[in-house]
């Protein structure tokens, strides 16, 4: 089977090297552009999947846009019996889906109809859900919204962050596309409509919802935290300074919210009910450090306010 592959970040790679570990022939590989990084931007750092493709000599294509007359031409010129698409960063328009012979087919981190877009691990554990999973869909031109093939289902752990879940999602996400491509050619898959009344979303991540609102309930906020681990990082101000937080959990004391109740190897921080105690902090253009350091560095003390 001739397999055109589209998919960008790490959750991508997995699906990827299992498609190549089966045999299956992928002849094109597709993600963004490489991405300008350091101080003035002047360098380009190129994605998980690219550098992926590239050890295993996978011709790599990175157009601006999917929709771009060019890149549908080279597409159909690879004339692909199937395309893959996880984690990829775009909505593909329907003439791009409809290239392959056998269509396009979805790796998506939810069990769908809940959680349809660019953020379902993260909004899996702010939403305090305990069971998220894997989806492979058809896709349409729509958000997530094709027919299931096949899914997967496993628990959250209540100590779980987002890269984590994340981690596991992409190795389980691996497995339940080989699965389903190996039972489409078996034994045949029937297509299963969404329930469109049951969809819920996830749409990207904002800045303004990594700030910590330090009047929430302390499950709430550790929940916060923890979704928003390692990438992009729940973040409060201290003495002026932006501060990013990790490896939070709730704990039973009580305070004005937001005012530093303890400083030790570990941060504790009143909410509105309750407290969160983190361990790792990373303070505006440094590395994320332990508490410890952070404290012996004279970053926070008791009493101090976070805001």
């Amino acid at each position: 089977m001739r397999v055109v592959y589209f998919g960008t970040p790490d959750f991508a790679v997995p699906s990827l090297r299992a498609l190549v570990g089966e045999g299956f022939e992928v002849v094109g590989v597709v993600t963004r552009p490489d991405k300008p990084t350091g101080r003035h931007r002047s360098h380009a750092t190129p994605s998980a999947v690219k550098v992926a493709a590239l050890a295993d000599d996978l011709p790599v294509l990175q157009p601006e846009r999917p929709s771009e007359p060019d890149f549908l031409a080279q597409i159909e010129a690879l004339a692909p019996d199937l395309s893959i698409i996880a984690a990829y960063g775009h909505i593909l328009p329907q003439q791009l889906l409809d290239v392959p012979k056998r269509g396009s087919v979805n790796v998506h981190a939810s069990l769908l109809p809940a959680l349809r877009g660019a953020a379902p691990i993260q909004r899996a554990i702010l939403a305090g859900l305990t069971e998220t999973g894997i989806t492979i869909m058809q896709m349409d031109a729509g958000m997530d919204s094709g027919p299931i093939l096949h899914q997967v289902a496993t628990p959250i752990a209540e100590d779980e962050t987002g890269g984590e879940l994340s981690e596991r999602l992409a190795e389980l996400g691996a497995e339940a596309l080989i699965e389903a491509l190996t039972l489409m050619d078996e034994a045949g898959l029937e297509p299963r409509p969404q329930d469109q009344a049951k969809a819920t979303f996830a749409p990207k991540i904002k800045r303004e919802e990594e700030r910590l609102d330090w009047s929430c309930q302390a499950v709430a906020v550790a929940r916060k935290i923890r979704a928003f681990d390692p990438r992009p990082g729940a973040w409060t101000t201290g003495r002026g300074k932006e501060l990013k937080l990790f490896g939070a959990r709730a704990v039973e004391l009580q305070g004005e919210a937001g005012a530093v109740l303890r400083v030790d190897d570990e941060l504790v921080i009143a909410c509105g009910t309750g407290a969160v105690s983190v361990t790792e902090v990373q303070p505006a253009g440094r590395a994320r450090m332990q508490v410890r350091a952070f404290v012996n560095g004279r970053g926070v003390a008791a009493g101090d306010r976070l805001a």
